[in-house]
């Protein structure tokens, strides 16, 4: 229970389906305040004492477990590891599967009890042969399958989302949770970065791994400008590029490489940025692995929509061509494959070949 709205209304269901539900708030820093403050539905004292709240309402035993180490070894040096590498990292996939799913489920099961629930937009099908599924929820708009990609089909056994065959607006699960007498049934959900109290992405990383003037390049090498270290950048960023004198046409310039090594942000224009294929490792199926090419539609970020895409698994890597090139995508991202509404697996990308005639075949990662 974050002390969100969705986790609060999905441990009253799962009350109402007849299971025997203990609710579980992680405390994921040693210092909470260091933390967001405010209301905002996750990883704050304030938090943990809304989630407290609804499990008195909900009348259900309520517990803080502490897996702060944990999550800062696994989750906040590997963002900041990935930074440091000039790649782009999503933090809520890492917590899914090392934290909910993986200290969390173990601690879970080692006392006795049989899933995780929480209030995930995603639903777990089970098929003929007693296999599970991991699917898109019922509502689109609020689907949340992409950062549950990571979850294989041992944790899907034992994961349940009780919000997942909802066919209703955001609004509508505000107004059960308020008939259920919950107080958390107007606070705001919880955006951004969880362990970066500011939201300042740049300063946290600046703080953990130093300030470096840099240069900022174009395709052809020439220095147009400098920063205080590339890992403050990431691919298709456009603002914070302090870059003194435009482009020869006038056109905005994007950043389409970084380079750890030499400390080296290279911009260019929009269509650089169009990907025709990637390279991507470290998969996670959703069941068994997918043998040989085969057609599917793949999703590279949280809130971002599908393609088509062809994709070859082969020596642990996953090879995959867009039908239509994509823009903006970074090492470090997870791309989630998708057969209709079922989550094939995930992988995290290593390589990108662009699309552009003018660069066809170079790699970038």
């Amino acid at each position: 229970m974050s002390g969100g709205v969705d986790s609060a209304v999905a441990a009253a269901r799962a009350v109402e389906a007849g299971h025997d539900v203990t609710g579980v708030h992680l405390a994921l820093s040693a210092n909470p305040k260091s933390f967001r403050t405010g209301a905002r539905g996750c990883c704050t004292v304030e938090d943990s004492h809304d989630a407290r709240r609804a499990a008195d309402v909900i009348g259900i035993p309520f517990y803080v477990w502490d897996l702060a180490e944990r999550f800062r070894e696994e989750v906040v040096e590997d963002f900041v590891a990935e930074y440091e590498a000039g790649r782009t990292p999503n933090p809520c996939l890492r917590c899914n599967e090392k934290i909910k799913f993986a200290a969390l489920l173990d601690k879970a099961l080692a006392l006795g009890f049989d899933a995780v629930c929480t209030g995930h937009y995603a639903t777990v099908l089970r098929t003929a042969d007693g296999a599970r599924e991991l699917h898109r929820a019922s509502d689109l708009a609020k689907d949340q399958s992409y950062v549950l990609g990571v979850l294989d089909d041992t944790q899907l056994a034992h994961a349940m989302f009780p919000l997942g065959d909802t066919v209703t607006s955001k609004d509508e699960i505000r107004a059960e949770a308020e008939r259920r007498g919950l107080a958390v049934a107007r606070k705001p959900d919880s955006h951004d970065i969880c362990f970066i109290a500011d939201g300042d992405t740049q300063g946290f990383l600046a703080d953990r791994l130093g300030r470096a003037e840099g240069d900022i390049v174009d395709e052809s090498g020439a220095t147009l400008g400098t920063h205080e270290g590339a890992h403050g950048f990431t691919i298709g960023q456009r603002k914070g590029l302090r870059i003194g004198r435009p482009a020869a046409d006038g056109r905005p310039r994007y950043v389409l490489d970084i380079s750890p090594v030499d400390n080296t942000v290279t911009v260019g224009p929009a269509e650089s940025l169009d990907i025709g294929a990637l390279r991507a490792v470290r998969p996670r199926w959703c069941g068994t692995a997918p043998v040989g090419s085969g057609t599917y539609t793949a999703q590279l970020r949280a809130h971002g929509g599908e393609t088509e895409v062809t994709a070859q698994y082969a020596d642990g890597e996953l090879l995959v061509r867009f039908g239509t090139p994509v823009r903006g995508v970074a090492p470090g991202q997870a791309i989630v494959l998708y057969d209709g509404t079922r989550v094939v697996g995930s992988a995290t990308i290593a390589a990108t070949e662009r699309a552009t005639a003018s660069s066809a075949g170079a790699e970038q990662g």
